[in-house]
């Protein structure tokens, strides 16, 4: 039976369903704008939200908060003002809580980064994706490379110290040149975080029914280790599957992801996961996801797409499928902590894992071996319920 003698960290998760376009490669929860955004009546949906799952935090303080999608940015500031002062009178903030808001390079959008600034977001996501208009072209971006580094400059202008970048390889006909150079730019724009991740083609996605010709597995190996030499060699420090920081600098929301803390997701679409300490249980919750029927929800129920309780087999497994994402891993002790659970429940697959040298398995720390980051699907289906045979 599971028992958690302590709370995990708490953060919030909002999202926002629109964008100008939906790209070809996208299979988030996003939809390409056709009139305008309604956003009083969102924000207004988004803090009812918030105000029916309270109770399931109360006396609990925030960590950290992110506003992603979509394009949070295509909101107005008054709007976001109104979103960031409603969720600060319903939750205790901790100091220094980071507040991260993701944002397309857009003209209309980079004039407001002032304004998001000054009412309390202190760390933004550009979604670059590359600094090579041709590539730019491929992925459907509607921003070109001047349009970005006019981005990103004005973020720092706006005094964005914790700035990170998005930028994509493996794209369609890219050289080791063109993946290198989006890095150096990157670099050349001083952010203190960088998001390098690969293009993969995914269900449901314009680039799933008309695929682009990719390049073949040695060609993105190449690329990844090229890429990944880069980014040390300028100090980005390498701490998750795709994610670089200056020292300091790493992104606390999703570092909470992959420890397995907690978070209330609120938004269309949005997903939570709370711990239940008095139940002893883990509970899972998402909310409908197209924004009409969202918008149309007047109370918890109507919100709803459904809920689960986590059994210990699934509470496992997800903590190792969000944990080994991690390049240090994680805290045996950390285990029994988030899952409620003695690490000898899951003894006999950290055996085989390290068996395969997928994980180096120390009198505390777990972590991925550089062949179990490589093939770390491989390695996180050892965790599957129906896969262990402890």
């Amino acid at each position: 039976m599971q028992h958690f003698s302590e709370l995990p960290p708490l953060g919030l998760y909002i999202h926002f369903p629109w964008c100008v376009k939906k790209c070809p490669y996208c299979d988030f929860n996003s939809h390409a704008v056709k009139e305008s955004v309604p956003e009083q009546d969102y924000v207004s949906r988004l803090l009812d939200d918030l105000d029916q799952q309270l109770p399931q935090v109360w006396g609990r303080s925030i960590n950290s908060i992110f506003m992603g999608g979509g394009t949070p940015s295509l909101f107005s500031a008054e709007s976001l003002e109104q979103l960031v002062s409603g969720v600060r009178a319903r939750l205790n903030f901790k100091p220094d809580t980071e507040i991260t808001l993701e944002a397309n390079p857009g003209t209309l959008e980079k004039d407001k980064f002032s304004d998001f600034r000054a009412l309390g977001i202190n760390r933004l996501s550009i979604g670059v994706q590359s600094f090579n208009n041709k590539h730019l072209q491929q992925l459907g971006r509607i921003h070109n490379a001047k349009e970005a580094i006019k981005a990103i400059e004005a973020a720092h202008k706006a005094g964005f110290e914790q700035l990170n970048i998005d930028i994509m390889y493996g794209l369609p006909g890219q050289t080791t040149g063109e993946a290198k150079g989006d890095l150096q730019m990157a670099f050349a724009m001083a952010p203190s975080h960088l998001s390098h991740y690969q293009l993969t083609i995914e269900p449901n996605t314009y680039f799933q029914q008309h695929p682009p010709l990719l390049p073949d597995d040695d060609r993105l190996a190449d690329l990844e280790e090229t890429c990944r030499e880069l980014l040390v060699k300028n100090d980005f420090e390498r701490y998750e599957i795709s994610a670089f920081a200056k020292a300091g600098q790493k992104c606390e929301h999703n570092i909470n992801y992959w420890q397995f803390g907690d978070y209330l997701g609120i938004g269309a679409g949005a997903h939570g996961k709370i711990t239940h300490a008095p139940n002893q249980q883990i509970k899972r919750n998402w909310n409908v996801k197209h924004p009409r029927d969202y918008l149309n929800a007047n109370t918890a129920d109507e919100r709803s797409a459904g809920s689960q309780i986590l059994s210990e087999p699934e509470t496992a497994f997800e903590f190792f499928l969000n944990g080994l994402r991690l390049v240090e891993g994680v805290d045996s002790e950390l285990f029994q902590q988030r899952c409620g659970l003695p690490i000898s429940y899951i003894e006999a697959t950290l055996q085989q894992a390290e068996a395969q040298g997928l994980i180096d398995w120390g009198l505390k720390q777990i972590k991925p071996t550089e062949t179990g980051l490589q093939y770390l699907n491989n390695l996180t289906a050892l965790f599957l319920p129906e896969s262990r045979d402890d």
